[in-house]
């Protein structure tokens, strides 16, 4: 698969749209998260996909957080097709591409707890005690880029 890394202004309409419905799909729909995802975050953030006759399949975001440029946290973090290996190349193609062409020195998300074990294979560190979002146990977690 080809990774695609845009800016918000940069998605044609249908990628936006493709986005969000996968993601309402995957938190909203299979998940059963209540949230509000319009958090107008999207507008800041690089989005990383890839697409399959035009429908995203998978998907996260990237943005600085609190506009500290050392601090690139990503998020929204999804596959429609489990257990095909789409996860593993979206998470290693898109933290080879920030390694290469977005400045920072620590990548940090919050991980729901049971995907825990998936992202220490790239070599992310749990960094807080368990805690509740949106009513879905979740860690800090990190990983070093430099």
């Amino acid at each position: 698969m080809k990774l695609i890394v845009k800016g918000f202004k940069d998605l044609t309409n249908k990628e936006l749209y493709e986005i969000l419905s996968s993601r309402a799909d995957v938190f909203i729909i299979e998940q059963k998260i209540h949230y509000n995802d319009l958090d107008r975050i999207d507008y800041n953030s690089y989005h990383f996909f890839f697409l399959d006759d035009e429908k995203v399949i998978a998907y996260l975001r990237a943005y600085y957080e609190d506009d500290n440029k050392e601090r690139l946290r990503i998020g929204r973090v999804l596959t429609r097709n489990h257990g095909k290996g789409i996860g593993k190349e979206l998470l290693n193609d898109s933290i080879d591409f920030i390694k290469k062409n977005i400045y920072c020195k620590l990548i940090c998300m919050d991980a729901q707890s049971h995907a825990i074990e998936f992202y220490k294979k790239f070599g992310f560190k749990v960094t807080s005690e368990e805690f509740l979002e949106e009513g879905v146990p979740h860690v800090k977690m990190e990983l070093e880029i430099r």
